[in-house]
């Protein structure tokens, strides 16, 4: 078992790799400084396993993420002299906004870089938390960018880097998560399942859980464009993945964490990966039945227990909804890459004869009942027969798609079907 001092940032050596005892350690340095966060059942989901689904709500946690959980712990075991120099982070948002509020806490001055594509509601939110005490830096268009611009910062500057999931007091802080679960839980859980992104949460859960409850499976769940933990356990190590996509922000990280993957590696029974569209029909369900307002990454867990996990033991499942900051201005996105991986939005390239009524055969003799258009582009050419039209089309059912593309087919308009893994869909999504 380590302890508190073997697990300080101040080590140069490898650090030793953290237990489930750091992890109590942990909790008793967060005290009631952080929020104990509901533990919800799912009724919906309850009803699709046939066994209790229950929702941690670290959506409602400080800064509405469990990453306070991490950050605090790690920057209270700071020296006298280490604050007084200040600390330095890289974050997609919610690790920022967890040293934010501990820098504020704690009064220490804290600079953290964020990579472009942070949502403008979670840059503010830094802002609103840390107050003076803290200094944002936009710069990069991935995580794994700004957190190169802010090591570099940390060794030129003299400040301590606080990592937002490899560093052991990080990973501890937030294994407090499934401590609290297995409080609150009447019955213990009997698979628990963690969003992945470095995998510190992961990480966490895994030390605490084999130290207390080995018999507990684990699940770690991540996003089809940023799948990185699971590109390091099938290649052995922590590889950088040569492009990610940041829809799911809060876990779009290119390479693993090397003590996470260990822990990943060693204590972890399985990491699963789902599509983004997926994703976003999980956040809509979770907004329209449940009332919560998840980010993609928060939606993770409950994705997989939803759709992906066929195979879970008996028992309870705990779902960590890992955070809750998501611009409501991102809900028209979130419809439509949902609807197109549900298989009920569908764009076409359609050729129209520049003659009058070629728009009426359109609706009256390709449409069928419940088929509505939603988008249409047209582009007239004086110096053409045909105009192009980009037009889109909502239809009822999944399966009305074989009707409608028999139509398309006999129509003596020339249509193309846009395929969503066609360069010319990234246009519209």
């Amino acid at each position: 078992m380590t302890s508190p001092a073997a697990t300080s940032p101040t080590e140069t050596a490898t650090p030793a790799l953290p237990t489930g005892v750091d992890v109590v350690v942990a909790a008793q340095t967060l005290g009631n400084t952080v929020r104990h966060t509901p533990l919800d059942l799912s009724a919906r989901l309850s009803g699709i396993r046939g066994q209790d689904v229950l929702l941690k709500r670290e959506d409602q946690q400080v800064g509405r993420s469990y990453k306070v959980r991490g950050a605090y712990n790690f920057i209270y075991s700071l020296d006298p002299e280490q604050r007084e120099a200040g600390v330095v982070t890289a974050s997609a948002g919610n690790h920022a906004q967890g040293v934010a509020f501990a820098c504020r806490q704690l009064r220490i001055r804290g600079k953290i870089f964020l990579p472009s594509t942070t949502p403008r509601q979670k840059r503010d939110r830094i802002a609103d938390i840390g107050g003076e005490w803290v200094e944002r830096i936009i710069g990069g268009s991935t995580f794994d960018e700004a957190a190169r611009a802010s090591r570099e910062y940390a060794e030129t500057h003299g400040a301590t880097y606080v990592h937002p999931f490899d560093a052991p007091l990080t990973i501890a802080g937030q294994g407090t998560v499934v401590k609290e679960i297995f409080e609150q839980a009447g019955e213990p859980p009997a698979t628990v399942v963690v969003p992945v992104g470095g995998g510190g949460l992961l990480a966490g859960t895994a030390i605490w859980l084999r130290t207390f409850h080995p018999e507990v499976k684990i699940v770690g769940v991540e996003p089809a464009g940023a799948a990185s933990m699971k590109a390091a356990l099938k290649a052995g190590r922590p590889v950088t993945l040569p492009e990610i996509d940041t829809f799911a922000d809060g876990t779009a990280v290119a390479r693993a964490g090397d003590i996470t993957f260990q822990l990943a590696r060693d204590l972890v029974d399985e990491i699963v990966v789902v599509p983004e569209g997926a994703i976003c029909t999980e956040m809509l369900n979770l907004y329209q039945v449940e009332g919560i307002i998840a980010e993609p990454a928060g939606a993770l867990a409950t994705t997989a227990v939803a759709r992906f996990l066929p195979n879970l033991p008996d028992g309870p499942i705990a779902c960590i909804v890992s955070g809750g900051n998501n611009d409501v201005s991102r809900y028209d996105d979130i419809v439509e890459r949902s609807s197109v991986y549900e298989g009920l939005r569908h764009y076409f390239l359609v050729a129209f004869p520049q003659e009058p009524g070629a728009l009426r055969h359109f609706v009256e003799d390709v449409l069928g009942e419940g088929d509505d258009i939603i988008f249409f582009e047209y582009t007239k050419k004086n110096n053409r027969d045909t105009g192009p039209a980009l037009v889109g089309l909502e239809i009822e059912k999944p399966e009305n798609l074989a009707g409608l593309l028999r139509r398309m087919d006999a129509s003596r308009l020339e249509i193309e079907k846009l395929e969503p893994d066609s360069p010319a869909f990234a246009f519209l999504l």
